[in-house]
Formats: structure tokens, sequence, C-alpha cells
């Protein structure tokens, strides 16, 4: 694809766009500014939730945003679709996880408020949640759940138990992620494009982590960080600087500005 065709920019949060302190430079909020300036529209796409992103303060508009790695999507500021994990099949995981791994931590996300089983200040600092042992939840549709654990054998074991439509990620070398099979970020992009009337040919897509990847690999464009995993960077047809030295912002000046 022509750098020249992308009308979507589409970008991963931490250690992507932002520093690994979680800040964003005001070189990097220009470059954006004049990306929309051009024509092009933006969107986020991360696993964090609503309110997460909200308390980073990013000061770059975006016109949608995909969050839990799309089971929450985003447009003009509204929510525009769910994808969750219906809510029988939430708490039996949940509980069958517990029960069957003792002191495993737990948690789940549900209408942007986490609830968890072990104290979350201590994995996740400017977080709360409401404590609970996943009896007591409200009966609603989950946007994810977070397994406490990169143990490849556990991880093989809780794959081997999930419903057909429920998905496991790792992320972050440390923490699984229990989704809708649909609740995807290439899924999100799709629909995203679609509604603005944009093909996945005309997305250009920055990531570095196990849930980039479809995304890297089937947008138009797919630009994995210096700092990204392996299996990004070899999906990917661009690798930009680090996350640190503003490589997406350096990129796109580069080859689209």
């Amino acid at each position: 694809m022509n750098v020249n065709s992308i009308k979507l920019v589409v970008t991963d949060l931490d250690n992507t766009l932002l520093r690994r302190d979680k800040t964003i430079s005001d070189y990097t909020v220009d470059v954006f500014r004049r990306v929309r300036e051009r024509g092009m529209l933006v969107a986020f796409a991360t696993a964090r939730p609503i309110r997460a992103v909200q308390s980073l303060g990013i000061n770059i508009e975006a016109n949608a945003a995909i969050y839990h790695n799309g089971a929450v999507i985003a447009i003009g500021g509204a929510v525009h679709r769910h994808i969750g994990i219906d809510y029988i099949t939430a708490k039996n995981l949940l509980l069958q996880t517990v029960g069957t791994y003792g002191n495993m931590q737990v948690a789940v996300e549900i209408e942007d408020v986490l609830y968890a089983n072990f104290d979350v200040t201590k994995v996740w600092t400017n977080t709360t949640a409401i404590m609970t042992d996943f009896t007591d939840l409200p009966a609603m549709p989950a946007d994810k759940i977070i397994v406490g654990t990169a143990d490849r054998k556990i991880i093989s074991e809780i794959e081997k138990s999930l419903p057909d439509d429920i998905y496991a990620e790792i992320t972050e070398n440390r923490l699984l992620m229990l989704m809708n099979k649909n609740a995807r970020k290439i899924n999100a992009i799709i629909e995203i494009a679609s509604h603005f009337s944009i093909t996945l040919a005309e997305t250009a897509a920055f990531g570095d982590d196990y849930n980039d990847i479809e995304m890297l690999r089937e947008c138009g464009i797919g630009v994995a960080a210096k700092n990204a995993i392996d299996e990004c960077k070899a999906v990917a047809d661009y690798v930009c600087g680090d996350c640190d030295e503003d490589g997406v912002a350096k990129w796109l000046e580069e080859k689209v500005l």
C-alpha cells in the first residue's frame, strides 16, 4: 500500500504511542494534530478500559477508540458496541479458575468497573477495584477476565477448558486475558473503518505486543515499534523507533507528512 493512501491511523497505546512512563511528548501530540489536519482519522486500540485511558490525559483527539482489545468500541466519544462474555459464562470461568488454582490473582471488567480477589494496587498503580469472591457480581456481561499468570502449563490447562466462543491471550508476558472470540482489535478496526467508509487497505496500524499481531498483519500498513516483540516485527511492513523515542510520530512525519 502507498503511504499516501492512508485514511485511518490506528495505534496501540502502552509501549507504542506512550512512553514506558505512560507519558506522551508535545512533539507526538503535534504530529497527530497535523495528521488530522491532513484529513486522516485517528483511533486508539488498547487493552485498557475506558477509565484508564481517560486517566492518561492524552492530548490527542481521536475519532474512535478500541478498549479491552475490541470488547468495547467507541466512535465519536460514545460507546458504539460491546462484545463481551455473557454473565453465566463469565461467572463460571471465574469460579472455576479460582477453585482450580487456589490463590491465583483474578479480576474481571464489567461496565468499566474492575472486580478482583486481590489488592490491585500491588499490580496496577492508581487503580481501584471492588473486592469480591465472584459470587456477587452484577448480572451483566463481562468485557474481559484477567488471570495473573504467564505460566505456560497453567495457560494451556485454562485454554483447554474454555468454551468455544472464548479465547485466551497473553499480555505484557505476565497476564492472561480471557475474552469473547469476536473481541479482537482487528475486528474492531474493520467495524470502525466501515463506519467511516474506509477500507482496511487504507488503514495503518502501530503496535508492539501479542494483541497487536493481527492488526499489523491485516491492515494496509503494519508498523511495529522497535521495542515490539519479535512476533510483531515478523508480520509488520515497517519497524519504527522505540516508544521512548517518539517512534510512531517520527514514522508518520517521515513517511506520511
